[in-house]
């Protein structure tokens, strides 16, 4: 593509030639008809005065060869004298063509030609005549004919040709030097302001053209280095903008979804992804009733289109093998001049709240179960005895026996309440020492043993050879593994086998729990460190468990950073794995 000071200096350097091209033509006609008038007026002349010197001298018969020759000499011309009949009279020089020119001299005498003053004869010759009759031009004696080569006019004329040639090339070469020169000047600040333009409608904003303050173009150049440093700061500033908005809808923890007028979603933030395990392809640029499975919710966005006006409501909305809750609003989006944009749907994930909600109503109706019925027994028993029952001694054994069963089993519950509620309490810390758990767990066994021989139930303990130190609170941690010793016991049938294991890694301890009793269903499994939880509701009850016992366990394990599992089938047994930081124990065992 031709640029814009190729396509100038073209157009300028055309009209330039063009207009020296006329001029030279022009000027040269000019200088020829000037010359050729100049040699015909000169050419009169001579012939006038040839004219009056042969009427000085008598006429045609008075004349004398020699000062004609002299004459016709000085003048530079051919004289011819001729008598009315066309004959020469007399020839100042020989010609080379003498029948060509006898013929011209008998058609002048005859009047063939309409002038009688001037005759060009071209064709191989180059003359000009010019006549004048010899005394009266109506009634002459002769004629008078001058004739010369137009030898020196051609010479004159190329002379004119070849001055004009070599002048108007010189003032052509010094007019295409200025021009390209001027031009240069004033279209390379364009070019550069054209360039810098282009390169701004693509979006590169930093691009700047060469500001020359000397410059008739300066204040374009300027202009455009100030809308381009202006369109970069406005991009800048809407980059920055940008930058927030996405983060801010990026890393907002509820789901966002931006739904346009026509029905399509067009955004999707990270949140709502991560909630709904969704990916941008399969909801961007699609319309929402298509890939919302959900009728509640489509309901509701239908209703903020139709009413123009904010829905709120509390949504189940399954997500994958879970259900969860969530409390979504739908808000409208009106523009200026009530232009309407859509709608922006806020998934608020309550699944957690409503688990509290849910857990709270069950600690209430668990523990006033729990309270109520150890309260009715020693509620009743107290009446019995009260009414008479007393006077009999075995009764009486009998019934304090139940009511003492059952404030011990009330003293438990609410231990492990007081228990539960320390350890959950957020300003909750840990007695750490160092301590060798083998130790500990010695100290356990010797409390669980008469459990395990009221039930004839074998325990085995394997240990180490050398002492397992750790970093921990050791009357929590025998709390915790007196827990676990309690429910292997509870849960294994008479005859059963419980076995207790400790191994050392290089960071941590593991510690392993394991029973031969009535086992867990694995749909059962997640939910046996929720309070009050029970396998085998009757037996826990009857054996005089509280319910808290697994949550106590798993609060004291976390809150030793460690990590607690199980693994059960049912009729086969159950096993608990605790893995537990070892801590800052090098010192001491060195």
């Amino acid at each position: 593509m031709i640029n814009f000071r190729s396509r100038l200096l073209f157009a300028l350097i055309t009209l330039i030639i063009a207009v020296l091209i006329f001029l030279g033509i022009l000027l040269g006609q000019l200088f020829k008809t000037n010359s050729l008038q100049s040699f015909d007026e000169r050419l009169q002349n001579e012939s006038d005065l040839v004219k009056n010197y042969v009427d000085d001298q008598g006429g045609v018969n008075g004349l004398n060869d020699g000062k004609v020759k002299e004459m016709a000499d000085a003048l530079n011309v051919q004289i011819t004298i001729a008598n009315v009949n066309g004959s020469i009279v007399l020839e100042s020089h020989d010609k080379n063509n003498v029948s060509r020119h006898e013929a011209i001299v008998e058609e002048i005498t005859n009047g063939v030609y309409s002038s009688e003053d001037f005759l060009e004869i071209q064709g191989g010759f180059d003359l000009n005549y010019y006549w004048r009759p010899i005394g009266s031009s109506e009634d002459p004696d002769g004629y008078i004919i001058l004739s010369t080569a137009i030898t020196q006019v051609q010479d004159a004329y190329r002379q004119i040709w070849w001055t004009l040639t070599i002048s108007l090339g010189a003032a052509l070469f010094v007019i295409i030097l200025l021009v390209t020169r001027i031009t240069s000047n004033y279209t390379q600040p364009i070019e550069s302001a054209t360039k810098v333009a282009i390169e701004l409608a693509k979006g590169n904003y930093r691009a700047r053209t060469y500001e020359d303050p000397l410059n008739e173009t300066s204040m374009l150049s300027n202009s455009i280095n100030i809308l381009a440093r202006n369109l970069q700061e406005m991009v800048k500033s809407q980059e920055i903008q940008q930058d927030r908005i996405e983060t801010l809808i990026e890393n907002m923890g509820s789901g966002l979804v931006l739904i346009d007028s026509k029905g399509y979603i067009n955004l999707i933030n990270r949140s709502y992804k991560e909630i709904f395990e969704a990916k941008s392809s399969f909801y961007l640029h699609k319309l929402y009733y298509d890939v919302m499975n959900n009728n509640e919710l489509t309901s509701m966005v239908e209703e903020v289109f139709m009413t123009e006006h904010k829905v709120r409501k509390q949504l189940m909305i399954p997500v994958g093998i879970e259900r969860k809750h969530f409390d979504v609003s739908g808000v409208p989006i009106i523009g200026t001049n009530n232009v309407w944009k859509g709608v922006l749907l806020v998934f608020h994930d309550i699944t957690e709240l409503k688990k509290l909600e849910q857990m709270r109503k069950d600690f209430v109706a668990n523990v006033s179960h729990e309270l109520k019925t150890p309260i009715t027994s020693i509620k009743g028993f107290s009446e019995t005895l009260l009414d008479g029952a007393m006077e009999d001694k075995q009764a009486l054994t009998d019934f304090l026996k139940i009511i003492l069963q059952e404030s011990d089993r009330l003293q438990s519950l609410i231990q492990d309440l007081l228990d539960l509620s320390k350890i959950e309490q957020q300003g909750f810390s840990l007695s750490k020492e160092i301590f060798d758990i083998q130790v500990m767990m010695k100290e356990v066994l010797a409390i669980m043993h008469g459990k395990l021989e009221e039930k004839d139930i074998s325990l085995f303990f394997e240990r180490q050879e050398a002492a397992v130190f750790m970093e921990g609170d050791p009357s929590r941690l025998k709390q915790v593994i007196i827990n676990l010793l309690s429910n292997a016991i509870s849960y294994t049938p008479q005859g059963g086998r419980v076995s207790l294991s400790v191994s050392e890694g290089p960071k941590k301890v593991h510690v392993k729990v394991q029973d031969t009793g009535i086992g867990i269903d694995q749909e059962e499994i997640p939910r046996i460190f929720e309070r009050f939880y029970r396998v085998d509701k009757a037996r826990s009850r009857n054996s005089g468990g509280t319910g808290l016992g697994l949550a106590i366990v798993k609060h004291i394990v976390e809150a030793h950073k460690g990590k607690i599992s199980v693994e059960s089938n049912v009729g086969e047994g159950t096993a608990f794995h605790i893995e537990l930081p070892k801590g800052k124990v090098e010192d001491h065992v060195q």
